[in-house]
């Protein structure tokens, strides 16, 4: 079932203000509903400061379009229980396309969040035009997997690591994706036939933290996302911060060590080069090359072997010199979140990323960082988590990325 969109451009002068307040209120209504999953009709009326016959009526409405469900009644035993409503979770998926220079992945998710499909794939982000006809190629062929109908796909959403200027639709660190001048957001929806969304991967990981993780309720978040790059994603007054152009919280890029390694980016000494994934396995290949003792000596022959998880690995078998390592990535991380802290005050920093598996030898060595590093008064109101996401903050944020303005433009 294709339930469209009816997009609400024109500003209420320009039509009826009986319409345009009840859209607004029903744009409420699926927002609360996103958010919270259930709701009675008396609890919808308290939220939207209206009627019971005018609440009904909208949610009626809603049901007709296949936006809403009734989905049980609620508990309690005095009296009549009320009917409980919710998202219709049998229309209305999206797809969110998880890329990475390590892999990517595709995920067909419900308006609900849950994974119906998901589909691993190598594929490796690079500034190639060949990168985005393989992207399609692997959307279709998932789409074919899952069974679920074209049709009741609402929009895609592609997060991605570098510097993302979502409201042009680009990638400015990946600027040879496409060859046709198009943006990589135009080329994909011309091909999949649906809205696409771009969202930088750390600001996805923020968004999801803050919807629906440890930092759900806050006002004043900072979520480090330790993958092949390191990320910062920032949320001040509730709200992601993108800054001027959308590239704010680039942590990966401030310099560390004036006498360090080129980066990618073409400067010396980021904070990439020392705590990234990436950066760190090639440390170790390096090391052990060069006849370091450790447990992972025996990948000596074929170093292309060793990789993070070998690392983390190896530190949860005792190995001295992988938990040495790790400490070490923890401390530094810990000075540049200083200087994060020290500008946006959080409530929360909540850890993520490929190396949160190793937060036992990471998280003690970021807070004594941090509290070398920052001023104590900063961090008698701030507290340091580990995601309890496990791996789906990305995911969950790229889902609200797009279900958030679909709700607000319905």
């Amino acid at each position: 079932m294709n339930t469209s969109l009816v997009l609400d451009e024109e500003p209420p002068t320009q039509q009826s203000v009986v319409d345009y307040k009840k859209n607004q209120k029903q744009r409420n209504v699926l927002a609360h509903l996103y958010a919270e999953g259930t709701c009675t009709l008396a609890h919808l009326t308290k939220i939207l400061h209206s009627s019971v016959p005018s609440v009904t009526s909208l949610v009626e409405e809603l049901i007709e379009n296949h936006w809403v469900t009734p989905i049980g009644t609620a508990t309690g035993s005095n009296g009549r229980r009320p009917v409980l409503f919710g998202l219709n979770t049998k229309h209305n998926y999206v797809a969110v396309l998880d890329v990475s220079t390590h892999d990517t992945k595709i995920l067909f998710m419900n308006i609900q969040r849950k994974v119906i499909y998901r589909g691993d794939y190598d594929l490796r982000l690079n500034d190639n035009p060949s990168f985005l006809s393989s992207l399609a190629h692997y959307f279709a062929s998932a789409l074919a997997d899952s069974e679920i109908d074209a049709n009741d796909i609402l929009a895609v959403g592609v997060s991605m690591p570098g510097l993302v200027d979502a409201r042009r639709g680009i990638n400015l660190t990946y600027m040879h994706l496409n060859e046709t001048g198009e943006s990589p957001t135009q080329w994909l929806s011309e091909q999949l036939g649906k809205p696409v969304y771009l969202i930088n991967d750390t600001k996805a990981t923020v968004l999801g933290e803050s919807r629906f993780g440890g930092a759900k309720g806050k006002k004043q978040v900072l979520a480090i996302n330790i993958d092949w790059g390191v990320g910062l994603g920032i949320i001040v007054n509730g709200d992601v911060f993108q800054g001027a152009s959308g590239f704010a919280g680039e942590l990966g890029h401030i310099q560390v060590d004036p006498e360090g390694e080129l980066c990618i980016c073409g400067k010396i000494g980021c904070l990439n080069t020392i705590t990234s994934a990436s950066a760190l396995v090639k440390r170790v290949k390096r090391d052990i090359l060069a006849g370091q003792i450790s447990k992972l000596a025996s990948f000596q022959k074929d170093t292309d072997q060793i990789d993070i998880d070998e690392i983390i690995n190896a530190a949860h078998h005792g190995d001295s010199y992988a938990i040495d390592v790790l400490h070490e990535t923890g401390y530094q991380l810990g000075k540049g979140l200083a200087i994060a802290i020290s500008l946006f005050n959080p409530e929360i920093i909540i850890v993520d990323g490929v190396l949160a598996t190793a937060s036992a030898f990471i998280l003690n060595t970021i807070e004594q960082a941090i509290s070398k590093y920052c001023l104590s008064e900063f961090r008698n109101d701030m507290t340091i988590e580990l995601t309890q996401l496990d791996g789906t903050a990305k995911w969950l944020g790229t889902h609200a990325y797009m279900m958030e303005d679909i709700f607000a433009t319905y």
